[in-house]
């Protein structure tokens, strides 16, 4: 049985870092899935896990954990500027600048009150109390990456040795923290006197009212000579408006067209477009015959079909301008990007390796397939090198020093802001450099998660040793609490502005709070509550300025207050 003893105790073994990382991993994936209210803690389970068995002294040796740490955080803040790369600019464009405008004062206000919070409870002499503060302040916004950059900029603060076991901090803020950001949602809710019926109502009357998605039928007789021997896809092109033909007769015979379809002079056709382009289409095609078209025989079942946008052609457009529900008959009820859910709304962008959830007529939904592409082999083949040439750049990036007068050191974006900035321009400006940028969804989200459990399981490993005598006997108490309120106060300021001043829906709001703090379970629990994707709105929109501004200004706190 010695090799079994020697198996969990030669710390200097590969086979036992491996195992090590590998029990802890796997014990914090399972237990994180276990849930209480309806609320789970997910993989951030891995990062107790790891305190645990950091505290039993099932550990390894100091270099090694910290290069697990680094790597596995370089990795992770890659992918996700990956993800949030190409929505990332669009988040400014209008409709959306006054909801980043009010995520970046939620942010800024949670710095506030994590600084309000050390000077009211902490003793200000003691260096430790401020990074330690950082490290709560990250784990009541439940941002692992904030956690990540902080950590690594005390590198740079901190002589070897000494570095502050901040993880501790997040790990007494964390749980509060999901409960506190759905709690204080809800607040806001008693607090503006918000009925959720009303709310839901006033979503439904305003897509009603919008004339780009009201569809309009029209049974046209074809007088425009210049149509005779024309394609329906050529008419369609010369037109630069959305439109279905539906229907064809053509010397009493009735045909379902295709896009190869010829038009002849004194045919009947069905188009199908939105209302506010009707009466363009008549002028040019030709005058309205007042009687219904025939209807078929047989009625084309409903299908649903999940659509990969692969042409080229697509890459930038948006839903608005794709008129699918007016003209095609069909309905998008879900884009995934990256393992991120985003909602179809209007204004958003079309990018190379977007999942699309299409419901409607069969026929109809064949031809959104064919306009957008729908080749999955073309997205098979990983792109390896991009993801590697980009970790290099991002590396180099985070290493050039920016000297500031009054710091004590120059400042470094680091090895979570260089790459994570570098990502980001990589996702949206990629191609303008030849580089294959997609990754497919479950490669991105693999490759994420991996780098999150490997940097959480070392982060708690090495906070084990001392994370009893910092929690339990030291300040361990107030870390909660403090936490706590750092969650809450910026919600309930922010969010209430947000309705009474802005007037936002209460369901965009919600969404807004949950990207603000990028939280799943906070999203999940808004779209629990409403019928329409309008939470996915606010998420998506503020989520990507959101995750840049919660790394970087960890960096920025430790650099300019914990150095000083």
């Amino acid at each position: 049985m010695d090799w079994l003893v020697n198996l969990f105790t030669q710390q200097d073994s590969v086979a036992h870092i491996a195992l090590l990382f590998s029990l802890v991993i796997a014990i914090g994936v399972l237990l994180g899935k276990i849930k209480v209210g309806g609320i789970s803690l997910g993989v951030t389970f891995v990062l107790f896990a790891g305190i645990l068995a950091g505290h039993i002294g099932f550990t390894a040796p100091t270099n090694i954990l910290t290069f697990m740490q680094d790597f596995g955080l370089i990795l992770f803040v890659f992918m996700i500027g990956l993800q949030v790369g190409p929505g990332f600019f669009e988040s400014f464009k209008k409709g959306g600048v006054t909801l980043n405008i009010l995520s970046t004062a939620t942010i800024l206000l949670d710095v506030a009150v994590m600084f309000a919070c050390y000077f009211l409870f902490f003793d200000t002499s003691n260096p430790v109390n401020l990074p330690m503060m950082v490290g709560t302040l990250y784990g009541a916004v439940t941002n692992t990456p904030g956690l990540g950059a902080a950590n690594e900029s005390l590198n740079s603060v901190f002589p070897a040795g000494q570095i502050p076991p901040i993880a501790s901090g997040y790990a007494c803020a964390y749980p509060l923290g999901v409960l506190g950001i759905i709690g204080a949602t809800i607040a806001i809710r008693y607090i503006c006197k918000i009925k959720l019926e009303k709310e839901d109502q006033q979503l439904q009357d305003l897509e009603a009212a919008n004339p780009h998605e009201q569809p309009y039928q029209m049974h046209l007789k074809v007088s425009n000579s210049y149509l005779a021997g024309k394609k329906l896809i050529q008419i369609s092109e010369f037109l630069n408006r959305d439109m279905v033909c539906s229907r064809l007769i053509h010397d009493g015979q009735i045909i379902i067209p295709n896009r190869n379809t010829v038009f002849n002079m004194d045919d009947e056709v069905n188009i199908v477009c939105a209302l506010h382009d009707a009466e363009a289409i008549r002028a040019f095609i030709g005058p309205v015959i007042d009687t219904p078209f025939p209807e078929d025989d047989e009625k084309q079942p409903l299908v649903s079909r999940r659509i990969v946008v692969t042409n080229p052609a697509v890459n930038g457009k948006t839903l608005g301008k794709m008129h699918f529900s007016s003209v095609y008959g069909v309905n998008v009820t879900r884009i995934t990007r990256q393992g991120m859910d985003l909602f179809a709304s209007r204004n958003h962008h079309f990018h190379i390796g977007d999942r699309i959830m299409v419901v409607g007529p069969e026929d109809n939904v064949n031809r959104v397939a064919d306009i957008m592409g729908n080749s999955i082999k073309r997205l098979d083949a990983p792109n390896i090198a991009t993801i590697f040439i980009g970790i290099i750049v991002g590396i180099l990036f985070g290493s050039l020093p920016f000297a500031i007068p009054g710091m004590p050191v120059p400042l470094k974006l680091g090895i979570a802001g260089g790459p994570l900035i570098i990502a980001i321009l990589i996702g949206r400006f990629g191609y303008r450099m030849h580089l294959v940028t997609y990754t497919t969804t479950s490669a991105n989200m693999m490759l994420r998660e991996i780098g999150l459990v490997i940097f959480l399981a070392a982060v708690g490993i090495k906070a084990g040793a001392s994370f009893w005598e910092t929690v339990v006997q030291g300040d361990g108490l107030k870390y909660v609490y403090t936490g706590f309120l750092i969650t809450v106060i910026p919600i309930l300021i922010i969010g209430t502005i947000a309705r009474l001043k802005y007037k936002f829906n209460y369901f965009t709001i919600m969404g807004m709070i949950a990207g603000t703090y990028t939280d799943p379970p906070a999203l999940a629990y808004a779209n629990s509550v409403c019928s329409k994707e309008e939470p996915s709105v606010g998420y998506s929109t503020v989520y990507p300025l959101s995750m840049f501004l919660r790394i970087f200004t960890a960096q920025l706190i430790v650099l300019f207050c914990c150095g000083m």
